[in-house]
C-alpha cells in the first residue's frame, strides 16, 4: 500500500522571487508524486497547476509531512502559528536578509526539494515560551512565542520590576525587557546586546532594553525558571509583543508571566546542505559574515 505524502507550500507573495520559487517547488513535488497544498489567500498569486487549494486553518496541515516556507524569518514565524499545534515540521527557504530560522538558501532550493522527496532530513524541536498577562486577576493576554516575548514602553519610559522563580530581581526604568529562547537569541535579543545561545542549549534569556540601572545585564536562566515582569503603577502603560506579531496593550499594574511552553516548534534539518560537525557555528559565520581567515583547524596526528 502506497503512503500518500503531503506538503503544504507557503510563500511571501509580496516578493516575486518567492512566488517564482513556490511554482518551481510545487512542480518538483508534484512531478515526484507528492500531494501539494497551497493556502487560498496565496493561490491566485502563485497560480500553479497541480496544487490543492486549502483555507488557512488547522485542516491545511492535517496529515501533512512538512510545511515549506519561502520568505524570511517573518514568514516562518507566521507559518509556525499554523504548524505548531499540529506538530508539523517547518522547512524555511531564505528569501529575506539574515534568515536565521531558514534551513536553505534560494540557490539550494532544488537540492532541498530533492532531500525532502528522498526523506533525507531530520526534525529538531525548538523551545517556545508560554506568555500570560493579568491585571488584578483578570486575564489580558494568553499567547506564546518562538523567538521572544517583549514588554515595551508605549509612550514614556517603562518602569518594571523583574521577578525570577517568585523572587524579585530588580526594578528597571527602560525601553523594554525581552524574554527570549535560544532560537530567539539571534533576533531582537541579539540587537539589544544579549548573548548568542546555541539552539541545543536549554535556557531562557532576560534582556533589558536601554535600562537606566547599574545592574542591567542580559541574564541566562534555567529553562525551568518562571519569569515575571510587573508594570509599575507610575508607568503610562506598556505593550506586550509575542514574536513581533501578536500585540497586547498592558495597563499600569499589569503582570506578565513567562515560562517554557509544553509545545515546541519543529524544524526540518536537511542532510548534506551543511557541515554536520558544527552546523550552527557554520550558520553563524555565514549569516554574520564573520572573519575566519587564518583558521587551520585541529592538527591531525
Amino acid at each position: 500500500m502506497t503512503v500518500k505524502r503531503t506538503v503544504l507550500v507557503t510563500a511571501h507573495t509580496g516578493r516575486e522571487a518567492a512566488v517564482d520559487s513556490a511554482r518551481m517547488v510545487i512542480k518538483r513535488f508534484v512531478d515526484a508524486g507528492l500531494t501539494v497544498r497551497v493556502l487560498s489567500a496565496e493561490a491566485d498569486e502563485i497560480a500553479c497547476a497541480g496544487a490543492d487549494v486549502v483555507p488557512a486553518g488547522s485542516a491545511a496541515v492535517d496529515d501533512a509531512e512538512m510545511m515549506i516556507v519561502l520568505g524570511g524569518d517573518g514568514s516562518l514565524l507566521r507559518a509556525a502559528e499554523l504548524a505548531r499545534p499540529a506538530g508539523v515540521p517547518l522547512l524555511g527557504v531564505n528569501l529575506g536578509h539574515v534568515g536565521f530560522l531558514a534551513e536553505a538558501e534560494v540557490e539550494d532550493l532544488a537540492e532541498a526539494v530533492d532531500s525532502v522527496v528522498e526523506g533525507r532530513y531530520d526534525v529538531e524541536e525548538r523551545m517556545t515560551i508560554e506568555v500570560t498577562a493579568r491585571l488584578n486577576g483578570k486575564l489580558l493576554a494568553d499567547s506564546w512565542a518562538l523567538n521572544e516575548a517583549t514588554v515595551e514602553k508605549s509612550e514614556r519610559m517603562l518602569e518594571v520590576v523583574a521577578e525570577i522563580d517568585g523572587r524579585p530581581l530588580s526594578r528597571w526604568g527602560c525601553d523594554g525587557v525581552i524574554c527570549a529562547t535560544p532560537t530567539g537569541s539571534t533576533a531582537y535579543a541579539f540587537s539589544a546586546g544579549g548573548p548568542v545561545v546555541w539552539p541545543e542549549v536549554e535556557a531562557l534569556l532576560l534582556v533589558p532594553i536601554s535600562a537606566h540601572a547599574l545592574f542591567a545585564r542580559p541574564l541566562v536562566v534555567s529553562p525551568r525558571s518562571r519569569l515575571a515582569l510587573e508594570v509599575q503603577p507610575d508607568t503610562a502603560g506598556a505593550v506586550l509583543w509575542c514574536d513581533g506579531r501578536r500585540r497586547f496593550d498592558l495597563p499600569a499594574g499589569a503582570r506578565v508571566e513567562l515560562r517554557r511552553a509544553a509545545l515546541p516548534v519543529r524544524l526540518a534539518r536537511l542532510h548534506g546542505l551543511e557541515d554536520t560537525g558544527a552546523p550552527f557555528t557554520d550558520r553563524l559565520v555565514a549569516k554574520f559574515d564573520l572573519p575566519v581567515q587564518g583558521w587551520r583547524g585541529r592538527v591531525r596526528p
